[in-house]
């Protein structure tokens, strides 16, 4: 009996932590909408970005075109708890550490060498249909550069 009690406990964990995340204003595909966002002039544009879970992490997927037109893809894992996880596929940043702020908002630093190149908030809206993504930063060139791209949920 006890060990039913026990296994039933743990399946009701599994059962709210998966609602949990599905309820999470971030989850979900988020496309570029260009109109509405103003970027840097030669910034690359990430057109595509999927939050999913991955586990107990976040799986973070950006699929965009870069400054030189080239088509650009990049995954990120890890937690919205400030500590840098691994970037992989971006030859601009090796690691990328979120926080979360509220429900609603995160905070970010992109990082190349252990230097922060990017900082910047995601803020999805209070309907969950767009997100804005506030960056600023030095690029490859050593240029400062302030950026807002807009998404639309699918």
């Amino acid at each position: 009996m006890k060990a039913k009690t026990i296994v039933l406990t743990l399946a009701l964990c599994f059962v709210a932590a998966a609602v949990c995340f599905a309820d999470d204003a971030f989850t979900g595909t988020w496309k570029l909408n260009e109109a509405k966002s103003k970027m840097a002039p030669n910034a690359p544009k990430n057109n595509t970005v999927v939050y999913e879970a991955a586990g107990d992490n976040v799986k973070i997927t950006v699929d965009g075109i870069g400054n030189d037109g080239k088509p650009t893809h990049d995954e990120w894992t890890g937690k919205f708890d400030g500590k840098d996880y691994a970037v992989t596929g971006n030859p601009n940043s090796d690691m990328r550490s979120y926080t979360k702020i509220d429900d609603h908002t995160l905070g970010f630093n992109v990082k190349k060498g252990g230097k922060v190149t990017t900082s910047g908030r995601v803020v999805v809206s209070a309907d969950g249909k767009s997100r804005t993504v506030t960056t600023s930063g030095t690029d490859a060139q050593g240029k400062k550069f302030k950026s807002t791209a807009v998404y639309d949920k699918q």
